[in-house]
């Protein structure tokens, strides 16, 4: 029987599950896997959690009780925040110890040098539960998948924007009584700008794309844009022209390098995506051998996500017990360049409030024509007041082109208040 010593940094919600699971199922391990995985040492800011989990004993607020303990095979990082993981990670790898950890914002930011760094000490780092909580894609995309050309990463990987739209989209709430409703069930943060700006999802699909397309891709390469401009009009738009609004996180290989962002996005209801609802996550892969897939489960939350941490451990602590640390890659193989808004190419939905007189419609028709943009419909809502609306849904275009249109719109003063700009996918994406 191969001991394997562990220690944790952070006893939050995910280190208090993992160590509940570390706790009902020693035996299973035990049994199933032949290795004994030993908690030796934990540290957290507060006593708290430690005392209740019964813990007081293995207990420091020093981090260096794990990070630098001879003892220690493997050290998991569940503290959160970047620049003291980032420390603690770095030394538990150039002391020679593996390193599981769930901090999406740790690996986007610095993960290829700590995958470095894990290589040049004959150590491992794991990151499954970094993205997607309780859903397995980081093993699948290393592993099962690596036969494949990745075409495309696409997922809904934030629950709670996904749970907001769609109390919106069924509910007809508005945004700030969706955002209040979250709040209150616990589902959103006080703070919830990382969520509903669309920052969780960038350092997700930062991740997933490293991995993907075997490129270094830093968080603030990622465009992003969250949910906080939409409207029940534009739920409303979406829903009678066959659509679900989705905040996506979206990475494509195009012909000339990486098609990468983050925004909200109306998806056809025949698409997979379309049916993911509450703070469920799917993310679904394309790849030239295997075609489409799509991974769903619970994207949060303790116990999913310290499901996560709990199998990279094994994993980790079997390459240990049984000498197999496996050469970590640094996923840079190809290199290939983010593309710009210049070069890219989308469907899109338009929402603009004009003044309702003579010649705004052929205002606007004139000022898409001259940038080659093609209409697919359009649809003008009743007037109010001095004010009508024009929606229009539009043929594939130049991103650049439809950005520019938006700012002549400005120029010529037909409209009331600010255009809405929504990108659109087919149902057979």
């Amino acid at each position: 029987m191969k001991i394997i010593n562990i220690g944790i940094l952070g006893l939050g919600v995910v280190g208090s599950g993992v160590v509940r699971i570390l706790q009902n199922h020693h035996g299973d391990f035990l049994r199933d896997q032949e290795i004994d995985l030993r908690l030796i040492a934990v540290s957290s800011r507060r006593d708290t959690q430690a005392r209740e989990l019964g813990l007081l004993d293995i207990y420091s607020p020093d981090t260096a009780s794990v990070t630098a303990n001879p003892r220690i095979d493997v050290v998991l990082e569940l503290m959160g925040g970047i620049d003291k993981a980032y420390e603690c990670v770095k030394a538990a790898l150039e002391s020679g110890k593996s390193v599981v950890t769930a901090n999406k914002a740790l690996i986007a930011t610095h993960g290829r040098e700590l995958m470095r760094l894990a290589g040049e000490h004959a150590a491992e780092i794991a990151f499954e539960a970094s993205v997607g909580g309780g859903i397995p894609i980081i093993g699948p995309l290393r592993h099962t998948l690596a036969s494949n050309r990745i075409l495309s990463v696409m997922g809904i990987v934030n629950g709670t924007t996904n749970y907001m739209l769609g109390r919106m989209s069924d509910h007809g709430l508005d945004y700030a009584s969706a955002l209040a409703e979250a709040q209150a069930l616990g589902y959103a943060e006080a703070d919830p700008t990382a969520d509903v700006e669309g920052l969780d999802a960038a350092a997700k699909i930062a991740i997933l794309s490293m991995i993907a397309f075997n490129t270094d891709i830093r968080l603030d390469q990622v465009k992003t844009e969250g949910i906080s401009k939409i409207t029940t009009t534009d739920i409303q738009a979406a829903a009678e022209a066959g659509y679900t609004l989705k905040l996506l996180a979206i990475a494509q290989r195009q012909p000339t390098g990486i098609d990468i962002r983050v925004h909200p996005t109306m998806i056809k209801r025949s698409h997979p995506l379309a049916s993911v609802s509450g703070v469920f996550n799917a993310i679904y892969v394309v790849g030239d051998a295997v075609g489409e897939t799509m991974f769903y489960g619970r994207g949060a939350g303790a116990d999913p996500t310290a499901s996560s941490v709990v199998g990279d451990l094994i994993e980790l602590a079997r390459h240990r017990a049984y000498q197999e640390t496996i050469a970590q890659p640094v996923w840079d193989t190809e290199g290939l360049p983010i593309l710009d808004d210049s070069v890219l190419e989308s469907t899109f939905y338009l929402r603009l409030p004009v003044m309702d007189k003579p010649g705004t419609l052929a205002a606007s028709a004139t000022i898409f024509a001259d940038l080659g943009i093609s209409i697919a419909s359009m649809v003008q809502h009743a007037a109010t007041g001095q004010e009508a609306e024009l929606i229009y849904f539009t043929h594939q275009a130049p991103v650049a082109a439809v950005m520019t249109a938006l700012d002549r719109l400005i120029i010529s003063g037909i409209l009331t208040s600010p255009a809405s700009c929504i990108y659109t996918i087919a149902g057979d994406h």
